[in-house]
C-alpha cells in the first residue's frame, strides 16, 4: 500500500473513507519538504491546500514576525491544518513555520472538490470528520480561556 495512504489513513479526519476515496485525494498530493524555520503557509494569503504533516512539526503563529507575534499551537507528524480551506475561501488565519526538518503533504482543494463530485458520501464523511475536530479545537480553546479569566 502506499505510504501516503497509509498516511492519510492514520490522520483522523479521514477515518471512514474507503480506499478509492483515499486513492482519488493521492492523486492531488504533493510531498513538500522544509528546513527547520522554513516557511510553509503565510498569515493573510489565499488557501487552497490543506497540509498533513509526514514527518517533523511545525508552529502556528499569528503576527508572525512582528511584535506581539503569538504561537497558536504545535503540530506534530499525523496531525493537519489548512482545513478551513476546504470549508471557505478566507485568507489563511496564521503563519506555519517549520519547528524542525518537516515533511508535508498537501492536498489541493481541487481533491475535495472531485471527491463531492464523484463520491458524496465520501464526502459527507470527510466534512464530519473535519467539523468533529473543529469542535474539539474550539472546546479546548474554550477551556484555555476560561482558565486564564
Amino acid at each position: 500500500m502506499n505510504i501516503v495512504i497509509e498516511l492519510l489513513q492514520s490522520v483522523p479526519i479521514f477515518a471512514g473513507l474507503g480506499k478509492e476515496a483515499l486513492e482519488l485525494l493521492l492523486e492531488h498530493t504533493k510531498k513538500q519538504e522544509y528546513p527547520e524555520g522554513g516557511v510553509i503557509a503565510c498569515e493573510g494569503e489565499a488557501c487552497n491546500a490543506l497540509f498533513v504533516i509526514g514527518s517533523g512539526g511545525v508552529r502556528l503563529i499569528k503576527h508572525f514576525g512582528k511584535a506581539d507575534q503569538v504561537e497558536l499551537a504545535t503540530l506534530r507528524s499525523k496531525d493537519f491544518f489548512g482545513e478551513s480551506c476546504i470549508l471557505d475561501t478566507l485568507p489563511r488565519m496564521a503563519t506555519i513555520q517549520a519547528a524542525f526538518p518537516t515533511t508535508v503533504f498537501s492536498i489541493s482543494s481541487r481533491a475535495f472538490y472531485h471527491l463531492y463530485q464523484g463520491m458524496p458520501a465520501q464526502h459527507c464523511v470527510l466534512l464530519m470528520n473535519i467539523g468533529r475536530d473543529l469542535s474539539r479545537r474550539i472546546r479546548a480553546m474554550d477551556e484555555v480561556f476560561a482558565a486564564r479569566h
